[in-house]
Formats: structure tokens, sequence, C-alpha cells
């Protein structure tokens, strides 16, 4: 009790109280009933409480006196009652100002572009393990978006408990509204497309209560949030280069009308990248490829630009689970996994299909290939009309197509960081065969851990090896998986946070 008094505990606790209370929108607040010249009624009043007479009931059995419940009465000894030298050694009266302020809890608002649960895609699943990762040093808050209102409902339903507070806003700019605004502007087309009136209102009156001790940004487009002035640290984890991204997309798309919006995005994109980056107290990149990288565009050093990595649930995805069979016919069959509404991954089945597949045929002629991932565009919807491809659309678990995958392949043109997708396949202990972009962010070594090729024959090739020699595949992988556990646990991987912030667990 004295340590609690010393350190204000009871002001902390009521202080705590309203501040949630007023986050959830409350505007009344019901402190109990006081007695009328008690240490609790006046340290009520401290906190703008405003008296309102309450009249109290009681029943007596036939005969019986009534008893003498006055709390300040002198026949009730002093352990039973309130007593006013306790109450101002607890600090309940009477000169708030005159008292020495407790120390606040640290808190953490994370800002995140897209609601981390369900972890079902890559942003998702590092932005998931993140926010567990920050709930161990402190509580946090939680400022997210959603693309459509049943994404947001199931969010809400799984992080409401688990959140400080939380508030999740659909986004409903259009690509061409926001192109045009930013153009108007002259500002990214990224920040445009993630820019939300109630979402920026919430995270300006959540920090005008003055609780919130440190910020953690996920994805640049989050940085738009942030305030031009906070007393404590800052994160940015932009994950990838962006700006390298759309640069790649103009280089690629010289041909096309529209390559000039691919081109400004980069020019645009960096700029605010490079700008944000001065301004935080760190920036996080998924890859050290990508650290380095930005440390190159910015000017920046290691000091200010850090590499933490992805890392992937081995227990999760172990093959040792008992898994639904899927993908059961005649002929080995080949997985690509991820978002089917993702440009470089559009790219990579369309290549797959019109290069790779009909070499693999030419020696495999029942092979098969799965295209396994929600939201497949029309393009993509169209490929399953191709003798041996398959296209799931959406699927409640991927890891029942990775356990029948012969191979899983990751043909990516273009890849920025690290390939949740390789991770997932090699914890499954799968034979993977990926590009040299899609392998670059991965610490595993090219012939014992995965296969990597540059062109399509090189590719085709390295899957027929696969298909010829089960019992090597099968070695591959389980090597593969020995790597993962050795290498990538979230817990080892995210480590760095708590470090970065000034917070322990």
């Amino acid at each position: 009790m004295a340590e609690a008094r010393a350190l204000r505990a009871n002001e902390l606790m009521y202080f705590e109280l309203m501040r949630h209370a007023r986050v959830k929108g409350c505007t009344g607040f019901d402190f109990g009933r006081s007695k009328l010249g008690t240490g609790p009624c006046s340290y009520k009043k401290n906190w703008g409480f405003e008296p309102q007479p309450l009249t109290y009931a009681r029943w007596l059995a036939p005969g019986e006196s009534p008893r003498d419940t006055n709390p300040t009465s002198a026949k009730i000894p002093a352990a039973g009652r309130p007593v006013e030298k306790d109450a101002a050694v607890g600090g309940e009266p009477d000169r708030p100002a005159d008292r020495p302020r407790p120390r606040l809890m640290s808190e953490i608002l994370f800002l995140v572009h897209r609601a981390p649960w369900p972890p079902d895609r890559g942003d998702r699943i590092r932005s998931w393990h993140m926010f567990k990762a920050l709930a161990k040093l402190a509580p946090v808050h939680v400022a997210a978006l959603a693309d459509h209102e049943a994404d947001a409902a199931v969010a809400r339903d799984k992080m409401a408990p688990l959140c400080k507070t939380l508030a999740i806003e659909v986004r409903d700019v259009a690509r061409p509204v926001a192109l045009a605004q930013a153009i108007i502007r002259g500002e990214p087309v990224s920040n445009r497309l993630f820019r939300n009136a109630a979402l920026r209102e919430h995270i300006g009156a959540l920090l005008a209560l003055g609780t919130v001790t440190h910020i953690v940004a996920f994805s640049g487009q989050m940085a738009q949030y942030l305030p031009a002035e906070f007393g404590g640290r800052v994160l940015m984890d932009f994950v990838d280069v962006d700006s390298a991204k759309f640069a790649t997309y103009a280089e690629q798309d010289k041909r096309q009308p529209l390559n000039w919006v691919h081109a400004r995005e980069a020019k645009r994109l960096g700029a605010f990248e490079a700008q944000v980056a001065r301004a935080v107290d760190a920036s996080l990149f998924v890859s050290e490829a990508e650290a380095a990288l930005f440390r190159r565009q910015s000017g920046l050093g290691a000091e200010a630009v850090h590499a933490v990595e992805n890392g992937i649930d081995t227990a999760r995805f172990d093959p040792a689970l008992p898994m639904d069979r899927v993908g059961e016919g005649e002929g080995p069959l080949a997985v690509f996994t991820g978002q089917m509404d993702y440009r470089p991954n559009i790219d990579a089945v369309h290549w797959f299909v019109a290069e790779i597949l009909p070499l693999i045929r030419q020696r495999y002629p029942d092979a098969r290939f799965a295209i396994v991932g929600r939201s497949p565009t029309d393009e993509v919807c169209a490929l399953k009309k191709l003798p041996g491809v398959i296209v799931t659309g959406e699927v409640p678990d991927v890891r029942p197509w990775l356990a029948a995958a012969d191979a899983v392949v990751a043909p990516l043109l273009l890849a920025r960081g690290v390939q949740n997708k390789l991770l997932e396949a090699m914890a499954m202990a799968r034979p993977v065969v990926a590009s040299a972009a899609a392998a670059e962010g991965i610490d595993a070594v090219p012939g014992e851990h995965l296969l990597v090729a540059e062109d399509a024959d090189a590719m085709a090739a390295a899957v027929a090896r696969l298909f010829d020699d089960k019992d090597a595949a099968a070695a591959m992988g389980q090597a593969a998986r020995a790597r993962m556990i050795a290498r990538y646990g979230w817990d080892a991987r995210l480590a760095p946070l708590g470090k970065l912030l000034g917070l322990s667990a």
C-alpha cells in the first residue's frame, strides 16, 4: 500500500480509466457513491466529480433498530472506515498541483495500411507478427485501413480484445481519382490511395490525449499520418523500397501508354521516402539488400536505416501436421502461391504458363501447374483453360497445396525484399525453384536449400530435375526446413524492435 501511494497508483488508475472512456466516445463517468465530507469524496471532486444526491434504502426485520451505517461514525473502528489521514497519505485530497505526477506507462501507436488480421498475405503476415511483438513491449493502439468493410469486420472481431484501442477505416479512393488528385497536388499516388480523413481525425484525437509514447508506422503510405511534432521515438517500417519498384515498372513498361505514371511515382515517392526517413528515429526494411539500396538512394547511414527481416511460423508450417488432401490427379504438380491481383504475381504466372510449363510438359506431358491465391484477375482465371493449369482462387489454407506440391515455383520477374511464399514453402519442406529476383532476400544456399534459375530454359530444367529425382527433392526440402527453423523464427527476427524503441519486454 505504501509503495502504491508513493507512486500515486490511484491517480493513474482514474486517469487511465477516464482516458479510455474518452477514446471510446464516452462523455459521462460515474465515480460511484461517496459520503460527503470524506477523503474519497474530496478526491473525486479533484477529477471533476459533480455531486448528485443518492439516498440509501434499507429493509429492517420487524422489531429491529436501524444500524449505524455512516462511514464516518465514531462507532465504526478506524480499520473499517475511511480515515482522512490515510486518504491524505494516498494523495486523494486536495492539492493536485502540489503532488508529483505519476510516471505514465509506455503506449505504442501502430499505424498500418491494411489491418493485420487475418495474416493471409505477405504484408499482413509481417504486420501481424510485428503487432504481437509490439504488444509484448507495451499496450498498443492500432489505427489501420482496410480494403473492404468485410475485411474490417473480421479484423475488429479478432483484434479489439488485444488492443488498447482499435480504429479501422475502409479506404474508398478510386485509383483514377487518386491519380488526378496526386498530379494536381504534386504528391505520390500511393499516399492518395491510402488517405482517409476519419482515420486522420482519430489519430489526432488519440495523440492529443498525451498517453502515446512511441509510434511505429507500417508501410510508407502510413507516413502521412505521422505528427509533425512528437516527443517520443518513431519507427518507420517501409518494408520494401517502393519507389524502386515503380522505377522497375517504368523501365519494363517503356512502350505502355501509362509508363509516365510509374516514372512519376518512382520520382515523387522516392523523394517522400527520403524526407520521412530523415524525420523519424529509424527506418526499417525487410532485408539487408533493401536497406542497402535505400541507404544509397537516401544518403542515410546504417545508424538510421536497419534491416528487420521477416520470419516464419515453423510450428504452423510443419509438414508433419495433418493436412486436407488437395491437388490429386495424374502427373507431377508445381505450385505457385500469392495474391493474384498483384502485378508481379500476375506477370510471374503468365511467364510460367507461356514459356516454362510447355518446356516441362515436353518431358512430362501430364505435368500440372496450380496457381493458388485469392482475387485472381480475369486474365489469371483465363489461364485455367490451358492444358495442365489449375486456378484455385482463394483457399482456406495454403498449406495443403504446399504439401501436395512436387515443386514450389517462384518465377518472379520483379520482387522486393523477402518473399513469404518462399519461407512458407521451405518451412513445409518443399523443394523450391525461384528466380534470382525472388531468392535475393532469402538467406539460403542455392543448390542446397533451393534451386535458383534465371531464364525459362533453366527454370524448366530445374523443375524437371526435381520431378526426376524425388529422393533428392525430398532431401532439399528437409534441408530447407532445417534452415528456416535455424534462421527465421519470428521472435528472433523482430527482437531488434525493443532496442530500436528503447523498450524492453
